[in-house]
């Protein structure tokens, strides 16, 4: 089934947040200020079942999703998520199921991932040196215990991993080169990202961003590139590929480069409500009509209902003072 919103975008890619918790306290997501020891996150039973994860999923998939991916806070902090990746993965029509994760857990568990039924791994990775690194991650962090989960991804057939980079003017744009050699000898792929205005808590200005252009430009003096066309629609990465044939580089810039016009994903938060953008400013309860006893026809039409009215282009607009609205935090729906 094919489901559009008026912009005529296909539903095609749910992203879950299993958890708003993170051990990291990155300065462009959960900045310390913020997500202190006072914070309070959402109780145990304000989070939403696995079971009643997997039920979304297939009325999902039955209005044309095929592409799930585990997200947070940092997902693996979510007790026992191999049984929800093993649920998942034994869903018919489910094509992809990826993770995005710190990589800051024992590279052993991997293994469980994997055995589980996860698909596809991404890894977030600011810098390769510890200075910058835990500036970045704001809780001394060391480089080697990620690369460390990167290596055990690989060797069990997680390939490419694909590594994703926020750049921020002033703090790590030095690590862009040496990010891109490290990863393209290893055959992974590296995502550099646009520092996006996503919630309120970051402190975003738009003199901290790094274009693509700029990034593009600067890998392209040491590493030749040449532009590369989309795997599929929705692609969020524009990619390149190295001339010398040895790999690829992508780039997210929701900043200077919009993809809004391509836009198919769709974000189920851990508290249960359904965002359709990013950059949302408010949910809609799908949890609360699991409580009320809504059956999956009920459910279905309640989402197709959300999606066929979705008019969200946030990043084409942002210039319309929009960046001043209350949107909702990066660690509450994912990235």
């Amino acid at each position: 089934m094919q489901t559009l919103d008026t912009f005529n975008r296909p539903l095609r890619d749910l992203r879950i947040s299993v958890t708003d918790r993170c051990n990291f306290r990155c300065t462009y997501c959960m900045p310390k200020e913020i997500f202190g020891p006072d914070y309070t996150y959402l109780k145990k039973d304000e989070v939403v079942s696995f079971e009643d994860i997997a039920r979304l999923a297939r009325v999902f998939v039955d209005l044309g999703v095929n592409k799930l991916r585990l997200t947070g806070g940092e997902p693996l902090m979510r007790r026992d998520i191999e049984n929800l990746i093993d649920m998942l993965a034994n869903i018919p029509g489910v094509d992809d199921l990826a993770l995005t994760t710190n990589g800051s857990f024992s590279p052993k568990r991997v293994r469980s991932l994997k055995d589980a039924g996860l698909r596809r791994m991404t890894v977030s990775l600011d810098a390769l040196d510890d200075p910058t690194f835990k500036v970045m991650n704001d809780v001394d962090f060391p480089v080697e215990k990620v690369l460390e989960w990167i290596d055990a991804s690989a060797e069990l057939d997680f390939q490419p991993v694909k590594v994703n980079m926020v750049v921020k003017r002033g703090v790590n744009e030095h690590s862009i080169l040496p990010m891109a050699r490290y990863f393209k000898e290893r055959g992974h792929i590296l995502r550099l990202i646009e520092y996006m205005d996503v919630g309120n808590s970051n402190g975003w200005r738009l003199d901290d961003v790094v274009s693509a252009k700029e990034m593009v430009e600067h890998v392209n003096t040491e590493l030749p590139l040449e532009a590369s066309d989309p795997n599929y629609q929705g692609e969020v990465a524009r990619r390149y590929r190295y001339k010398d044939g040895s790999g690829e580089l992508g780039i997210i810039a929701s900043v200077t480069q919009a993809f809004c016009v391509d836009c198919t994903r769709i974000r189920l938060s851990a508290d249960g409500k359904l965002y359709t953008c990013l950059f949302a400013t408010k949910g809609h309860d799908l949890r609360a009509l699991l409580q009320d006893g809504a059956n999956d026809d009920e459910m279905r039409q309640a989402i197709q209902t959300i999606w066929t009215q979705r008019n969200d282009r946030y990043s084409e607009i942002r210039a319309e003072n929009t960046s001043e609205k209350p949107k909702i935090e990066m660690s509450f729906i994912g990235g």
